[in-house]
């Protein structure tokens, strides 16, 4: 018997949850021009709902609708046990998924090992991205300290942090003629 009050109080709550009032950061401020103040009316709608609101994001009744559409407990307990069964299939497709990739990976790994044990070595070699190799030590006493920064920063295999982001306009200082990408040794 609690547990069906219990249920029965959440249905209850939510047919009298309002949002509430944000009256802290008001401010008490005349504005003059006409077309300001429709500006701001319409991207800045009050927050007291006394009414419902043109595109549908508030309904006084809101309580009423859900209690219209759900009539009962139970009818709600089915609805959301069939949303989580949907919600467990999708999550079992998509696991099949990932290991039949796992498995056609896991072929052509060992297919690559019979083929070529070399190739095989060098795609599963481990890499520390912070180790240096003494040619790129050198490299790194002669450059100067933004290239010695993005030379540093490039991390081998990852895509490289000094380009840009392509952009719809220019930059403002114009284009650089004599950047050239610094060559990393290998």
């Amino acid at each position: 018997m609690s547990s069906r009050l219990a249920r029965n109080s959440v249905l209850s709550s939510l047919r009298i949850s309002l949002p509430l009032t944000r009256q802290y950061a008001a401010r008490p401020e005349a504005v003059t021009d006409p077309k300001k103040e429709i500006i701001r009316r319409v991207l800045y709608p009050s927050n007291i709902r006394n009414r419902a609101t043109p595109i549908g994001t508030w309904r006084p009744d809101v309580g009423q609708a859900i209690q219209h559409a759900i009539p009962s407990v139970q009818a709600h307990d089915t609805i959301e046990r069939a949303w989580f069964l949907h919600k467990r299939h999708i999550r079992k497709h998509r696991e099949a998924e990932l290991a039949r990739k796992f498995e056609c990976m896991k072929k052509a790994m060992e297919e690559l090992e019979k083929i070529d044990t070399r190739l095989y070595m060098e795609a599963n070699r481990q890499e520390d991205p912070r180790a240096r190799t003494a040619a790129e030590m050198q490299l790194a006493k002669t450059l100067r300290s933004s290239e010695l920064r993005a030379l540093e920063a490039r991390i081998r295999g990852l895509f490289p942090r000094e380009l840009r982001i392509p952009t719809d306009t220019p930059p403002l200082s114009g284009w650089n003629y004599e950047w050239k990408p610094i060559q990393r040794p290998l």
